[in-house]
């Protein structure tokens, strides 16, 4: 199966998409509370916000993942860090991120006074699953063991994320390890979910030629599958031989470079 950080070769030309997988995990908000049911906590009541204490990435394809934390680096260096992978990809993939990874690193970087990084389009796999599918389940742990593509780690609960806040370094151990598998689970995922994925970056835009490429991998491999009649047009369809997706081709109007779209 062809993948990504992508490099595929079309008539000795290449087509690059540098998608990235990430993962955060993040401090507690602490608050002064009188009780544990139905509680409003006020903003006075708040003694301090949550924080990010460690964030995990990779290369789709590529073996290094990259890691950083609160016990191994200054927050502004990890921060940085992070932020630098965000300005390199095209595409970033995670699980709720849309919700939570990505506008809890915002605030972090708007709070150390970076600017953002430049525009990436988002692949979250959460809304893929609950979108296309009806688990009973749609956490990543259910989701993940039912497709067979692997499980969370089992960690300690809220007592790691206290261990990791007091600088235990058993703690950070534990949470580090836990991060980086999240990052591993989270690209099984993706590769099993992709022919799925409706509103995937079209591979097709990056590709420097004429020649059909499947617009959720890349691949070239491309099968003929009948046609797609609508009250518009025609369109020929195709299925990728490498990941699975369907697309089609438009045979009235032809479009720029061949540009296949998903179905």
């Amino acid at each position: 199966m062809l993948t990504q950080l992508a490099l595929f070769r079309v008539q000795d030309r290449r087509i690059e998409i540098k998608i990235l997988l990430l993962d955060i995990e993040t401090a507690p908000n602490l608050a002064h509370v009188w009780g544990i049911w139905q509680q409003n906590v006020a903003i006075n009541q708040i003694m301090e916000s949550g924080y990010v204490l460690c964030w995990a990435a990779k290369w789709v394809g590529q073996p290094e993942i990259f890691m950083e934390s609160l016990r191994s680096s200054k927050r502004a260096k990890m921060l940085k860090r992070v932020h630098a992978l965000l300005d390199e990809a095209d595409v970033v993939v995670h699980y709720n991120g849309s919700k939570f990874d990505i506008p809890t690193l915002n605030q972090a970087f708007v709070l150390q006074g970076l600017p953002p990084p430049s525009p990436f389009k988002q692949v979250d796999l959460l809304q893929v699953v609950k979108s296309r599918f009806r688990f009973p389940s749609n956490k990543l742990e259910y989701v993940a063991k039912a497709l067979n593509v692997g499980a969370k780690m089992k960690n300690s609960g809220h007592e790691l994320w206290v261990k990791c806040m007091a600088g235990d370094p058993d703690g950070w151990d534990e949470m580090e390890e836990y991060n980086v598998q999240d990052t591993r689970l989270l690209e099984a995922l993706y590769n099993k979910l992709r022919p799925w994925i409706r509103n995937h970056p079209n591979h097709g835009v990056y590709a420097d030629g004429d020649n059909r490429v499947c617009p959720n991998c890349g691949s070239v491999h491309l099968h003929r599958r009948g046609e797609s009649v609508t009250a518009l047009s025609t369109y020929a369809r195709y299925q990728c031989q490498d990941c699975g997706t369907w697309s089609r081709e438009n045979l009235v109007t032809k479009p720029r470079k061949n540009l296949m779209r998903p179905v």
